[in-house]
């Protein structure tokens, strides 16, 4: 592949540096005016000011903004069915674990998915996909957990590895059949967890299908202590951890996760000082969905003290049929600027390097410098304000992904 500038940049915005930012840092951001950004073989080479490099093949940025490519790093993409049924359930008060306790929710997604083809669940993903692609998102992670048996659950993760190579978004796979105590087993929970312990994660690991497992620690689903077990087995394997916690109750699994080192904790709504010190002290990225939050009209996580405590933030969609049926990151974005108070350099670097750092991708992705991956965004837009000041608009003008141009408005 010959060289490639992005010339005429207006501006370039971007965090730095090879591994997540918290406190002030996660606000420092690069900014270039009247900018140049060379790449070469899905590689930035180069990254300045003033006139461009001569080379062989040119990009006309039209003086607008350039960012990052966006990553999502909280999606449950693979799935059968919907949910729309719930909503009016939802809008009279029933609360979500109602819904699971009367055989809704996760288990009424469970039903579908099971009944759907590879070809169907994937046909279905990358529509979604496609959507992401054109909002700026390069990068995805994706949950399984709604098989909740070995052979569903490996048929999910073998639905990821089968959308890598029917589409250009590159994607991150984690396992979490600890979604939901599946029906069969609804008298033996010991039963369950010792089925992912002893044959859904050794086969996983066999087949390299996943590089994290995720477990859902909450009132009426997982415990902590079930969930250290799932997830120390997992480490053991080479699968390193994440935790779905605090998103209703703090039962304590922010607290568990942290201890053991995940690579992030996601939800954290009700998370405690306990939970965040937690996190500080195992390195832990706080994966926040403020879409969520949103659809639920639920609360809002503390973003503003876990920032302040050193706890690095990131974004994520979300996407999943039940509690936040959106693909839409940059409106979570918006949302997690409004309502969480962060600034839009912050909220930048939680759908970039931090988001990149919650799925170990933080030093190839998540920043516009030399030695990265040409992962870029061009905005129909001409400073970083713009963006969040325009709530619920598409403005991904241009979307580069490892150096090739993968959707443009033009």
């Amino acid at each position: 592949m010959s060289a490639t500038v992005i010339e005429n940049i207006g501006l370039l915005a971007t965090p730095m540096g090879f591994a997540a930012r918290s406190d002030r840092e996660q606000g420092e951001i690069r900014l270039l005016q009247d900018a140049y950004l060379c790449y070469e073989d899905g590689v930035i080479t180069a990254v300045g000011t003033g006139k461009a490099p001569a080379v062989d093949q040119r990009i006309d940025a039209q003086s607008k903004l350039v960012t990052p490519g966006l990553i999502d790093p909280h999606t449950h993409l693979v799935f059968g069915g919907w949910r729309q049924h719930e909503l009016a359930m939802k809008l009279k008060g029933v609360s979500y674990l109602e819904i699971l306790a009367a055989g809704g929710g996760i288990l009424s997604t469970v039903k579908k998915t099971r009944a759907a083809s590879m070809e169907e669940l994937a046909d279905k993903a990358e529509k979604e996909l496609r959507k992401m692609l054109r909002l700026g998102v390069t990068t995805c992670e994706c949950k399984s957990g709604y098989g909740l048996s070995t052979e569903e659950e490996l048929k999910m993760l073998r639905t990821v590895e089968l959308l890598r190579s029917r589409q250009p978004v590159e994607l991150v796979s984690t396992f979490m059949a600890a979604h939901a105590l599946p029906q069969e087993y609804a008298e033996d929970r010991e039963g369950y967890i010792r089925l992912i312990i002893d044959e859904m994660l050794p086969k996983v690991a066999q087949e390299h299908l996943a590089e994290f497992c995720d477990v859902f620690c909450e009132t009426g689903v997982f415990t902590p202590e079930e969930c250290r077990r799932i997830l120390v087995a997992a480490q053991g394997l080479g699968l390193a951890a994440k935790c779905h916690s605090d998103e209703i109750d703090p039962i304590g699994g922010t607290e568990m996760a942290g201890s053991i080192g995940a690579v992030s904790c996601e939800h954290l709504i009700r998370c405690q000082k306990s939970g965040i010190q937690a996190m500080k002290a195992g390195g832990t990225v706080a994966c926040l969905l403020p879409a969520t939050s949103f659809y639920l009209g639920a609360t809002f996580a503390p973003a503003r003290e876990m920032i302040d405590a050193g706890v690095p933030v990131a974004f994520g969609s979300d996407f999943n049929p039940g509690s936040c049926p959106c693909s839409n990151l940059p409106l979570a974005m918006n949302i997690g600027c409004y309502r969480y108070r962060m600034t839009p350099e912050e909220c930048l670097t939680a759908v970039t390097l931090n988001a990149a750092a919650a799925i170990h991708r933080a030093e190839k992705l998540g920043s516009l410098e030399v030695g990265k991956q040409a992962d870029v965004l061009i905005w129909d837009a001409f400073d970083l304000d713009y963006v969040f000041y325009r709530f619920g608009d598409s403005l991904a003008d241009t979307v580069i992904k490892n150096g090739v141009v993968v959707y443009t408005q033009h």
